[in-house]
This record gives C-alpha cells, sequence and structure tokens, in this order.
C-alpha cells in the first residue's frame, strides 16, 4: 500500500525544502510546487491527502487555491501558512474552507500535529463527500441531536462538515437548546474522536482562578499551589476544548485567551517558557456575541478568531414536531431498566403546543416530574403540571406581615355633619340632629388564593421573580444584588443557573 502524498505549494525554495524533508521523514510522499499554475497541474493529475500552501505567492494567492480545492476536490483538506501576525488571513482562509492553518517561521511539532490530523480526516472521507459518508456510515447514528424535522436534519448535515475541518466553530443558541451535544458531535465525527473532549463553563470560574484553570501552574506559582498541574488547555491536548457561556468571560482573560489561540502556545502561571499546545476551539452561548462586541464586553479580535463558523441551533418550539421523538428517548432513558411510560395522545398534543422557553432541557423536567404522578404509566395532561398559558406569570404569594402604617393626620377643626351621631355608652348610636346614617354596607371577604398546580414550579417562579427584581435594581451587578438578598456571590450564580436567569441583550 502506498504512503499518502502531500502536495506543497510555496515559492520560498528554502521553505518548501524544509517541509519536504520533515514530510519525508514522516513516511510521506511529497510532491512540490512553486506557483498556483504548476498546483493546478498537480491537482488535475492525482488525488492528495493533503495540500499545504502559503497564502502569498508568485502568480496568486493562496486562498484562490483553497477556494478551489473546496468546490473540486471536497475530500482534500487543505492547510494554509501564514506570514506571522497575520490572523485575518488565517480567519479568511477558514471561512473559505481552509482545514487549518501554520503560521510562519513554521514550528515544526505543530506541522506535523496538523499532518496527522489531516490525514485521519482525509482517510475518513474517501468514498465520498462527508454529508454522503454520515448518511451511509453508522458513525451518523451516534449523533447526540435527535430529531426528524427539517431543522435538525440541516443542523446534522452541517455538524457533519464541520467535523472535516479544524477551523473553530461559535455555537449560538438558547438555553436548553443542546450546544454542548453539538459541540460533543462535531468532536466526536472528526479525526479528533479519540482524542479528550473537555467542556468548560466559562462563566462558573471565579476571575482571580481563570488563568491557572486554564493554562496550568507550577508548584509553588501561589499560595495553595502544592503541586505542578494542567490546565484545560493541556487536558484537551489533540482533541477539542469547548468554552461555554464563553460572553461571560472577563476581558482581562480575554486578552490572554486570544494570545494562546494565536500562539498556540501557553505558559502555565509561575513558569518562564510557553509549551505548545494543539486544541481545536469550541464556543457557545445564548448570547448574541456580535452586539457583545458593540457593548465593550467582549474583544472584537477575540470575536473574529472563535466566530469563524457559526452553528445556530433551533429552539425547541420551532421544531414541535420532534417533541414526540425526543419525549420517547428521553422516557426510555429515565426509565432505564425499568418499565417505560408512554404518553397519551393528548398529553403529546399540549406538549407539542407548549412553547418550551427552557427548550429540551425543560422537557425533560417535565417528563421526569410527570413519572412520578403517572398512574399505570401512562403519563396524562394532569401529570405533565403545565399552566394553561405559560406566558402569563404567577401570582406573587400573599406578603409577610409588616407592621400598620401610622394613622394619616387630619386637618382642625372638624366639621359637624348635619346629622352627626352620638355614641352611647353600650355602643349604640342616637341621633341628636335628623335621621340616623345608614348603616355602612359589610365588606365582603377577600377570596382564599388559589393552591398552586406544581408546588416546586410555582416556588421557583416566585424565586426567579425576586432574583430577576434584585438584579435590575444593582443594574445586574451580580455581587450587589447577592449582598441585597442576603447570598453569597455562588449562591446567587448557582440560582441564576439553575433558574435559567440571564442578563437582557
Amino acid at each position: 500500500m502506498s504512503s499518502p502524498r502531500i502536495l506543497i505549494v510555496d515559492d520560498e525554495a528554502d521553505l518548501r525544502e524544509l517541509l519536504e524533508i520533515t514530510l519525508v521523514r514522516m513516511g510521506l510522499d511529497v510532491d512540490s510546487a512553486e506557483s498556483l499554475a504548476a498546483a493546478r497541474r498537480h491537482l488535475r493529475q492525482r488525488e492528495y491527502a493533503l495540500v499545504l500552501t502559503d497564502m502569498r505567492l508568485g502568480d496568486g494567492l493562496g486562498i484562490e487555491l483553497v477556494q478551489e480545492i473546496s468546490a473540486q476536490y471536497k475530500n482534500t483538506p487543505v492547510a494554509v501558512i501564514t506570514a506571522f501576525g497575520s490572523a485575518d488571513n488565517a480567519v479568511i482562509a477558514l471561512k473559505a474552507g481552509a482545514f487549518d492553518y501554520l503560521s510562519k517561521p513554521v514550528a515544526l511539532d505543530q506541522l506535523r500535529a496538523m499532518v496527522q490530523s489531516a490525514l485521519r480526516t482525509s482517510a475518513g472521507s474517501l468514498g465520498g463527500t462527508a454529508a454522503g459518508q454520515a448518511a451511509q456510515s453508522p458513525v451518523a447514528g451516534t449523533l447526540r441531536l435527535r430529531g426528524e424535522s427539517a431543522a435538525m436534519r440541516d443542523l446534522r448535515a452541517q455538524i457533519v462538515r464541520l467535523a472535516r475541518s479544524m477551523a473553530p466553530v461559535a455555537i449560538n443558541g438558547e438555553s436548553g437548546s443542546g450546544k454542548e451535544l453539538a459541540a460533543r458531535d462535531i468532536h466526536a465525527l472528526s479525526a479528533r474522536g479519540d482524542k479528550p473532549f473537555i467542556a468548560v463553563n466559562c462563566g462558573a470560574i471565579p476571575e482571580a482562578l481563570m488563568e491557572a484553570e486554564f493554562f496550568g501552574y507550577r508548584k509553588g506559582a501561589f499560595t495553595g499551589a502544592a503541586d505542578d498541574r494542567d490546565g484545560f488547555f493541556q487536558a484537551a491536548n489533540g482533541g477539542t476544548l469547548l468554552l461555554d457561556e464563553v460572553a461571560d468571560l472577563p476581558l482581562a482573560m480575554q486578552v490572554k485567551l486570544l494570545r494562546a489561540i494565536q500562539e498556540r502556545r501557553v505558559r502555565k502561571v509561575g513558569a518562564t517558557a510557553e509549551e505548545p499546545v494543539d486544541v481545536r476551539l469550541i464556543s457557545a452561548t445564548h448570547q448574541d456575541l456580535a452586539a457583545c462586541v458593540e457593548q465593550g464586553r467582549f474583544r472584537q479580535d477575540l470575536f473574529y478568531r472563535l466566530n469563524v463558523i457559526e452553528l445556530k441551533l433551533p429552539p425547541l418550539r420551532e421544531r414541535s414536531d420532534d417533541v414526540g421523538l425526543l419525549a420517547e428517548a428521553i422516557l426510555e432513558r429515565l426509565a432505564g431498566s425499568g418499565p417505560r411510560a408512554v404518553l397519551s395522545d393528548s398529553a403529546l398534543a399540549v406538549l407539542r403546543s407548549h412553547p418550551f422557553p427552557g427548550n429540551v432541557r425543560e422537557l425533560e423536567n417535565i417528563l421526569e416530574r410527570a413519572m412520578a404522578f403517572a398512574n399505570d404509566g401512562v403519563i396524562e395532561v394532569g401529570d405533565l403540571a403545565l399552566r394553561v398559558s405559560s406566558a402569563a406569570p404567577l401570582p406573587l404569594p400573599l406578603p409577610l406581615p409588616l407592621p400598620l402604617p401610622l394613622p394619616l393626620p387630619l386637618p382642625l377643626p372638624l366639621p359637624l355633619p348635619a346629622t352627626a351621631p352620638h355614641v352611647t355608652a353600650d355602643g349604640g348610636q342616637a341621633v341628636l340632629f335628623g335621621q340616623a346614617p345608614a348603616p355602612a354596607p359589610e365588606k365582603p371577604p377577600l377570596p382564599e388564593p388559589a393552591l398552586p398546580l406544581a408546588l416546586a414550579e410555582y416556588l421557583d417562579d416566585v424565586e426567579r421573580q425576586i432574583i430577576r427584581r434584585a438584579l435590575m435594581k444593582t443594574r445586574f451587578n451580580r455581587t450587589a444584588a447577592a449582598e441585597l438578598l442576603g447570598l453569597s456571590f455562588r449562591q446567587l450564580r448557582y440560582r441564576m443557573q439553575r433558574l435559567d436567569i440571564h442578563e437582557p441583550e
């Protein structure tokens, strides 16, 4: 069996020779071209496992070759070599369909890692396009995002295509829509599928610990650093790092993250030297990152590096046809080895009409609660404990007893009425002038407040409203809101995550 063949396209003879020697030592066959015209001749003659091209050539730009290969040779990954500091060119190439990029001066360890990843991708795509492979290959069955709606079929096709690239992906979707599942699918179907997948919730890490958590630290770097420790980048080396809720990163950490992405090197806290890392980045957020950039809460240069390819997840309310399929899968998982509960036709119809502000996560919670109330394993409408109108806010509970207000001051002297009653000693009234006034009508008793249909959901809504009021009062300063409510910052953050409370866009 012949070795994989690589095509190098560069007009610098010295760099071509360095790349050729490195790749030949890896046991690969290599062809070289000094121009776009020569590269096109090679591509017409044989199929390559990888094309590596410089961005600037004597007769044109490497981006032209990237576009041609992406359109005409869909199974051939192409990587670009960019000048030092030309981050914009790298982003442009990735958006045009480049598999990956290297910066000058080329680091040979990064070159080897990139070539090995490309070879795994190229080998997995033999015999057809990625989308076609997904439709025929059993690997398509491993996709975690379920549903047969047009939106979900299109989403899965996009995931299969994205798995062939190493370009950063920005996943946008509402809370509970499956952003992490989409990221895991991209990783699992990629050439890095057998390497680590590390998911990080950027909003759950204290700012003072972020650098150490992301990049690791040396023993003695700070109080409590008893041993050397790797960070998220080292843990994900060779695999994929998911930055969940990336919009919550503080600006100081965004600067350090940008450098790590551009240089593909990280420095542990307390270390003097950087170490290379090979990580594919996927970011996820429910917020509009472009709006965050305009508001000054997110760096524009980091936005461009992360948002090379955008993947938008549809909310569950836009694919109500998938509710039945999702409900069956959830009920089967919740049942475990025991008997599985089923939805009645009326319960399924109610679920399909529900707006699901919490998306699939809310569907899971509803079904888990309904299983506890279902009789004979059949979930009826009443077991779902859904409000008639999800848009209508629940009434607040009766307020705690408050001290009675002081009586209002009255102006003196008071004018006597035409028929002034005289109160007798026994509490009766005797009329001094005219007729006795008509007795005051009795006030009707206050109606007793209705009991909530679902106590846990009712209390969650009450807590959600109170926390939102505190956040609005402090202009979404979570530290101040926590003090206002008598909570620690960590307690408030936990409640906000549990109740799906986010800063308004």
